[in-house]
């Protein structure tokens, strides 16, 4: 195993800690973000229905107008084909806008179907060490691609989340080169260890 020096451990634990300080940050932006992406589409449906109402109420009106008054259609035609032309420019803006929140959405959307995956279906990591106590924190448990098991009496630390076990064999490999030798692949599924794997 590589060796660490104490004054670069400390230094590596104030990098996590801000790190740390950084997620949960993030992930209360992300929470906010939602809220305002729900109230956003809410606000959007309810704006879409009036607008649909008003466009066929403003189409219905247009037709009726234009038979009862022949002799003056021409002048309140034009007028009215000038006003629609503007409320269609109006909407297709409104609908381009609507489109891109609707993209940032299923961004926000597919971020959580992963996290859901993660926590329901079997995973495979790579376990780079274990401590007795946990007075070491290495990593965030709100970062996705990192896993902290307790395992009695142990706490394991792995890397890496993978859905096949040959990604996670591949990856394994890599840590073993770079000089984590006792890493391991192990399955994982709700948070909790499964088994060991094969590491070939």
């Amino acid at each position: 195993m590589p060796f660490i020096e104490e004054s670069d451990l400390l230094e590596l634990h104030k990098d996590i800690d801000k790190a740390q300080i950084i997620n949960e940050r993030l992930l209360d932006q992300i929470k906010f973000k939602n809220k305002e992406l729900k109230k956003s589409k809410l606000q959007r449906n309810i704006f879409a229905g009036i607008t649909a109402f008003f466009l066929i109420g403003g189409l219905a009106l247009t037709s009726f107008t234009a038979g009862l008054s022949s002799s003056n259609s021409y002048d309140k035609q034009n007028n009215t084909l000038l006003v629609s032309i503007d409320s269609l420019d109006a909407i297709k803006s409104r609908i381009n806008n609507l489109k891109a929140q609707n993209e940032e959405l299923s961004l926000v959307k597919e971020f959580y179907l992963a996290k859901e995956f993660l926590e329901n279906e079997k995973i495979y990591s790579v376990q780079v060490k274990s401590f007795v106590d946990n007075n070491v924190t290495l990593a965030s448990e709100a970062l996705t691609n990192t896993l902290f098991v307790k395992t009695n009496p142990f706490y394991s630390y792995s890397l890496g989340n993978f859905e096949t076990l040959e990604e996670a064999q591949s990856f394994r490999k890599q840590l073993v080169q770079i000089g984590f030798e006792d890493a391991f692949v192990a399955s994982y599924k709700g948070g909790k260890r499964i088994q060991i794997e094969d590491p070939y």
